[in-house]
């Protein structure tokens, strides 16, 4: 099951209370104040990981606790810091906190941390008040309270390609063509539900990563179809290839459509190098040959290919190396 967006509680560890302590020993009758400090409270630390792909893990955990630090004792001891609460991630997570809306921040690559929640400040024992003027004080603190946050975590997949186009335009079979993946195909609409990654090699020493998210109708940005809950999901992507069916009724008109859905849900991603791929090639009399020069002038820089005859690939797969460089 793909999850990509969940919310979660997470409470930071409060810190440990001071301590107040008297040295107490034979032959030293005013030994003097020796109540050690608490220990701090753990933190929540969201770490991004290779080995996880989706939030599911975190669907079924609503709470996330750190540990609390121990208090002060006697003797100058300090307690021991609580324990921190590492939540692992995919990379490419977003966390934002569901109360003030603000973006706390993201992970991007593997191992890379971030706090959510810091614990609490440890409490200061009597030792620590002693002065020429206060040899015995009696003051001591407690330790501060851990934060406590509901946050909404969200995943948008980190790849270099991502495929936009309509229902059956194609993707899933050019994924599953230029990659080891294996996609879901069949002739209905919407036969890929979750967005599905691929590696893919574009020379003996350069690959890239391809996702293919599920296809777009008129309307996707405000809710129709699927498009809306994945479309997150090319955000990071470099470059964007728009899939448009040769055989469409308007394959121009629905090139506009596509962009304007993007635009509609995020104008930057106008602003993102794009290529036209015109697919299913292999249905038309003359093959790439046939498609017009018309329709491949509609974007600057547009390839004709059919993925069922790899016809056109090579040249798609030089498009894409020379755009990522």
């Amino acid at each position: 099951m793909f999850i990509d967006h969940v919310i979660v509680e997470v409470s930071a560890g409060d810190g440990g209370d001071g301590c107040i302590a008297f040295r107490r020993e034979k032959y030293i009758p005013r030994g003097g104040p020796c109540g050690g400090n608490g220990g701090k409270g753990g933190d929540v630390v969201v770490e991004a990981s290779g080995h996880i792909s989706t939030l599911i893990d975190l669907r079924y955990r609503g709470h996330y606790n750190a540990g609390r630090g121990e208090h002060g004792q006697g003797k100058s001891c300090t307690g021991r810091d609580g324990e921190d609460c590492v939540i692992k991630v995919p990379p490419g997570t977003v966390i934002k906190d569901v109360e003030t809306g603000d973006v706390v921040g993201e992970v991007i690559g593997p191992g890379d941390r971030l706090v959510v929640a810091r614990g609490g400040r440890p409490g200061l024992g009597n030792e620590h008040f002693k002065s020429p003027r206060n040899q015995a004080p009696r003051q001591f603190t407690y330790g501060g309270e851990g934060q406590r946050r509901r946050m909404e975590i969200t995943l948008k997949l980190v790849a270099d390609v991502g495929l936009v186009g309509e229902p059956n335009a194609g993707k899933s079979t050019l994924l599953s063509v230029v990659s080891a993946a294996h996609p879901k195909i069949a002739d209905y609409p919407f036969t890929t539900r979750t967005p599905v990654l691929g590696i893919v090699r574009l020379g003996e020493s350069q690959s890239c990563v391809m996702v293919d998210i599920p296809g777009l109708i008129e309307g996707a940005h405000a809710g129709r179809g699927m498009g809306k809950d994945f479309l997150r999901h090319i955000e990071r992507c470099r470059l964007l290839l728009y899939l448009v069916d040769v055989t469409h009724p308007d394959p121009e008109g629905g090139y506009r459509m596509l962009r304007s859905e993007l635009m509609r849900y995020d104008d930057v991603l106008l602003e993102r190098p794009s290529v036209l791929v015109l697919t299913k090639c292999d249905l038309l009399e003359r093959g790439v040959a046939g498609v017009s020069p018309a329709l491949r002038g509609v974007h600057d820089r547009s390839v004709a290919i059919s993925a069922v005859t790899r016809e056109g690939l090579d040249q798609l797969l030089a498009v894409i190396r020379d755009a990522l460089r």
